[in-house]
């Protein structure tokens, strides 16, 4: 691989990991107890496979916007990436990472002595001036922030599989599969690979890749290269979470333990230690967030909003928002993006097999279904309401929504072959040209 790819990989990796990955293993292995494999399993799938194919398969089909317009059409492309832009670049990942970073690194440090507000404002400040040079975002997360990210995290997890806080117990929750696709949700980075993939796109172009070839080559590998570094440090943090599951008890909240694990293993320096890792985690990630978000309403408004007005539009949202404290962020992002990734996903994954799938209707209604389906679940997690979507199936698994997204497919198949389907007649063309080329023909 070369240089350019393994750069490529670790800003990928840096954007991806952030204030939700660095939260939500732990505390996802301290609920699964001698279960944790499983739960880190389905965490992964949600978050690393999803969320890394994702970037592959919007890119080989020609970018992120272009693939969903391809498939789902504009106008419902359009307000599914714009919903998951929002999610991620100005309502809930984005300041997220500064809430985070103040309840991890700076309250366990300092107490009260520095309010959010201040810090808050000192910490965008340092993400605008990162972040407003468009074309040197991935070589300031890829070059300089990555590789001390991983040595932080790298130390702690070695720390504390030498030695563990605790024998291993039995799960505290009786719904492990669930948690870990919730966390995989919370993470978020399955709705990030829009915005992400737009500045990776854009960066190669400026590294003077403009090739389409050259660049989906670098961008798988480098898709392998985060999904390699993402697996092993969750599997480290949800080990520690694990380990803690008869020592701390249910009692944390998910910043509270990484940092209670942190002082166990390492005392005071290692609450340092973490202060600066979660620094440079949050700080990576809000830079790709910012960046991606400003990218992305660049393009959709044809540069009548400016890359930099995008950015200081989002740094001025996130200071106002980080200051709703982090509970309260994380509490209310959870049903929103039980609305938003069912669809997504599902779009995504079929986007991956765009080349065996010629019906647009096929696209629509498999994301149709899986929208509809998610909404009572959505309700349910949020108000206790909706209660028959208990017995829905594969509600124990977290894919409640996945046999309606299917039934949203079947359905718009049988719709496109009842009209005329753009992609639909598209397929028998090419069809066709093959079928008249092939050797007998005629």
């Amino acid at each position: 691989m070369t240089k350019e790819t393994w750069v490529t990989g670790l800003a990928l990796f840096a954007m991806f990991f952030g204030a939700g990955n660095l939260i939500f293993p732990p505390y996802l292995g301290m609920e699964s107890g001698s279960l944790w494999p499983v739960g880190l399993a389905f965490f992964v799938l949600i978050d690393v496979v999803m969320a890394c194919v994702g970037i592959y398969a919007l890119n080989a089909a020609g970018g992120g916007e272009v693939a969903f317009s391809r498939t789902i059409g504009k106008v419902p492309a359009n307000i599914l990436n714009t919903a998951a832009i929002v999610c991620t670049g100005i309502l809930i990942a984005m300041p997220r990472t500064a809430a985070t970073t103040y309840e991890m690194a700076v309250t366990p440090l300092f107490g009260d002595g520095v309010p959010m507000l201040p810090f808050s404002l000192g910490f965008f400040a340092l993400v605008l001036l990162l972040t407003i040079a468009e074309s040197k975002v991935v070589d300031i997360i890829g070059k300089v922030l990555t590789p001390l990210l991983v040595l932080g995290v790298g130390a702690l997890i070695a720390c504390g599989i030498a030695n563990p806080l605790g024998p291993i117990g039995e799960p505290h929750s009786g719904m492990v599969v669930q948690d870990g696709i919730s966390a995989g949700y919370q993470a978020m980075d399955i709705i990030c690979v829009i915005g992400y993939s737009i500045v990776l796109q854009n960066a190669l172009k400026g590294d003077g890749f403009k090739a389409r070839s050259q660049q989906l080559r670098i961008l798988t590998f480098a898709s392998l290269v985060a999904a390699v570094l993402l697996t092993a440090i969750y599997g480290g943090l949800t080990y520690l979470g694990a380990t803690t599951g008869q020592t701390f008890g249910p009692g944390l909240d998910q910043a509270a333990l990484i940092v209670a694990i942190t002082e166990h293993l390492m005392g005071r320096t290692g609450v340092v230690i973490l202060g600066f890792v979660v620094l440079l985690a949050c700080l990576t990630t809000a830079i790709g967030l910012i960046s991606a978000t400003a990218e992305y309403f660049r393009q959709l408004t044809h540069d009548r909003v400016g890359y930099r007005f995008g950015v200081v539009f989002c740094v001025v949202a996130g200071i106002l928002i980080c200051n709703l404290q982090l509970d309260n962020i994380i509490r209310w992002a959870s049903p929103v993006l039980a609305m938003v990734c069912p669809p997504f996903m599902t779009t995504i994954v079929l986007i991956l097999f765009a080349r065996l799938i010629p019906s647009r209707r096929l696209y629509q209604g498999a994301a149709l279904g899986a929208f509809l389906a998610s909404l009572p679940l959505a309700l349910h997690d949020a108000f206790g309401i909706c209660s028959f979507v208990e017995v829905m199936p594969l509600y124990s698994y977290g894919f409640a929504w996945l046999p309606y997204a299917v039934l949203g497919g079947v359905a718009g198949w049988l719709l496109c072959r009842a009209e005329k389907d753009p992609l639909a007649e598209k397929g028998h063309k090419r069809r066709g040209r093959r079928d008249a080329s092939s050797p007998g023909s005629g």
